[in-house]
């Protein structure tokens, strides 16, 4: 069995009883993301290693759990013999290592033992250990769980993931250094402080959200806003469910002003639902992602994007003129777009998709025309312009 050690024992600041572990980026503690290398590296128990109680152990047993891991709590390093076997291999995260699951699974994941290392020049002053003249330690080892008997020998109150360190290289643990590459983009590093865990959340964001290139219009208005009040929002936590909360909100007002024939405020409350699913998705990224979580089948995006179809669908519809039992011409014009607006992703480059299809926009050019009493034409004339970007795009600029 493969097992993951972490450690909630070195205080944040000096002179301050909460452990650096629990410091928040993005979120979620660091502790937190930390189970999601040990989900990378496909271990199937946690060992938490923690010298007093802390409320925010079962908030992290919780994630651990629900992430489909076993959880235990040691509070002495000469506990950990009695919850791990010869057999086992043991994963150990230094405390406040805040590092890419990819990645590390990428460095350890080919390798039966391994100590990964870098050199001392910028480590140690960004908190990595020295372990020797050149290398300072990289925050994270696979060693087998044999060695673990060796902690008998030294105090019980030993920094454990030090401790194994040396002695897994005394024991001939072959050494990886971390990539120039990891060290240089912030994806592998030490938060001490609530300076360094800003910094950390910064960079992590930004790297969640992508650069935006196949983006249209309202995914990058919702960037901008995850960007500018990401960390906020998720600080406060529930991030996702209030963006959720907040577009059913958005589409409710905007059934209301069609049902009461204000168009132009129905296709703007479209319009801002838009972005909120964006938001929410991205959101619902970002705390997916800070404990490992996969997601599921049919996300909650999906299905209020279907729920804002449905109400831009029947706005559309309260602008046509139902003109005696001629059914389908009320229907025609409105289905086509929307049909439409659902097929161009599979016809064209997402490059060009992401902008042709964004409801956003299209939502926003109905409102213009709602003012101007022209939603039936402008409805048509977007439809025929849609359909005339399908045929006009050639097919070997498509793939």
């Amino acid at each position: 069995m493969r097992i993951a050690l972490l450690a909630i024992t070195e205080p944040a600041v000096a002179g301050q009883t909460t452990p650096r572990a629990f410091l928040r980026v993005a979120g979620a503690t660091v502790a937190q993301h930390q189970l999601s290398i040990a989900l990378a590296l496909d271990c199937q128990r946690v060992i938490c290693l923690a010298r007093r109680p802390y409320a925010e152990l079962s908030a992290l047993q919780i994630v651990a759990e629900n992430a489909g891991l076993q959880f235990h709590v040691a509070g002495a390093s000469h506990q950990l013999s009695s919850l791990v076997t010869a057999r086992d291999e043991l994963v150990v995260i230094s405390e406040g290592l805040f590092a890419d699951g990819a990645a590390a699974a990428g460095l350890l994941e080919k390798r039966a033992q391994a100590v990964l290392v870098q050199p001392v020049e910028s480590a140690v002053g960004e908190g990595f250990e020295r372990i020797d003249i050149n290398r300072a330690a990289g925050g994270l080892i696979r060693i087998s769980a044999q060695l673990v008997e060796k902690l008998h020998d030294l105090p019980s109150d030993v920094e454990v993931a030090s401790a194994l360190t040396r002695i897994a290289l005394q024991a001939g643990v072959e050494t990886c250094e971390i990539g120039a590459s990891l060290r240089s983009s912030g994806a592998w590093r030490m938060v001490r402080d609530e300076g360094e865990a800003h910094d950390a959340e910064v960079h992590w964001l930004r790297s969640r959200l992508g650069d935006g290139r196949n983006a249209g219009s309202s995914t990058r208005v919702a960037g901008f806003g995850v960007k500018a009040l990401g960390a906020t929002l998720l600080h406060a936590g529930n991030a996702s469910n209030a963006m959720s909360l907040a577009v059913l909100a958005l589409l409710f007002i905007g059934s209301v002003m069609t049902w009461f024939s204000m168009l132009w405020a129905g296709f703007a409350a479209v319009a801002l639902a838009c972005v909120g699913i964006e938001a929410g998705r991205l959101l619902r990224n970002i705390e997916r992602q800070s404990v490992g979580q996969l997601p599921p089948a049919i996300t909650r995006a999906e299905v209020l994007a279907w729920a804002r179809d449905a109400v831009f669908t029947g706005t559309m519809l309260a602008a046509q003129p139902i003109t005696g039992s001629a059914w389908i011409d009320w229907l025609y014009a409105p289905l086509s777009l929307i049909l439409l607006l659902l097929l161009v992703p599979r016809l064209l480059p997402a490059r060009i998709a992401c902008w042709v299809s964004d409801r956003a926009a299209v939502s926003l050019l109905l409102a213009l025309a709602a003012v101007l009493g022209q939603v039936q034409s402008a409805v048509e004339l977007i439809a025929l312009a849609l359909a005339i970007t399908c045929l006009c795009i050639p097919r070997s600029f498509r793939e």
